[in-house]
């Protein structure tokens, strides 16, 4: 329990170390990128804090020069410092609205250009993902957990179907990515935190141009298989 409370406490700390001129940045024009490498310092800072080192692989299929939709399968709370630390491009995360209410963390995702949903408002939803296609067009690539919510046993779960609406509109490829092992460090179902190796895997674009609102489904699934396949592949290299 020792860890989990180091952790817990040096994550409160960093937020508000890292968080300030975060927020202090987002009143200027032009700040975006320099906030999302304060998040990638306060990122790495929670990791090496909680002694989980990350690895990634796959880096080399993707252009930070161009703009992507990230797609991640969501195992835990520790997906997020994993991504922002060491996927190693520039990107805005669509995010639970709630998150933005945060004192200090709030403000200082609106620095960084992260884009907030509101699931339970159809409205408000659809105008958080015009403005996510609004900064795809812009050029600046966007991350999305398509299961919507961390799974509790960490098996791969149903995608929803909002991400691959905003795929299709604004043309650019979706990046699958794979994490394992943040699942051992914190489940859904718990607190604790339990130090262990997380492994990274960008595997290969897929192009949306052939996919309209009409069959965005045939993307999705593609997408889920894709994504399913890679896990099993290296659960099964374990055994």
């Amino acid at each position: 329990m020792l860890q989990t409370y180091i952790t817990i406490s040096w994550t409160i700390l960093a937020t508000l170390l890292f968080g300030t001129p975060a927020a202090i940045l987002s009143f200027f024009r032009d700040t975006e990128n320099v906030v999302h490498r304060i998040g990638r310092l306060w990122g790495r800072s929670i990791l090496l804090v909680s002694r989980v080192p990350v690895t990634i692989h796959g880096m080399s299929h993707i252009d930070s020069t161009k703009p992507y939709i990230f797609m991640c399968n969501h195992q835990s709370n520790f997906d997020i410092p994993v991504l922002v630390g060491h996927l190693r491009t520039q990107f805005r995360w669509i995010a639970k609205a709630e998150l933005f209410r945060i004192p200090i963390l709030g403000q200082g995702m609106k620095g960084a250009g992260y884009i907030g949903i509101n699931r339970s408002d159809r409205e408000s939803a659809i105008e958080s993902m015009n403005q996510a296609a609004g900064s795809i067009r812009r050029g600046v690539s966007v991350m999305i957990f398509p299961e919507g919510t961390r799974s509790r046993d960490g098996r791969l779960r149903p995608f929803k179907k909002g991400g691959f609406i905003l795929a299709v509109d604004a043309g650019v490829p979706i990046v699958p990515l794979v994490i394992r092992g943040t699942f051992n460090v914190m489940p859904k179902s718990g607190l604790r935190v339990r130090p262990a190796p997380v492994r990274i895997e960008v595997l290969e674009p897929v192009a949306t141009e052939d996919y309209t609102r009409d069959n965005k489904d045939e993307l999705l699934n593609r997408v889920w298989e894709i994504m399913q396949t890679a896990l099993i592949q290296k659960q099964q290299e374990i055994i």
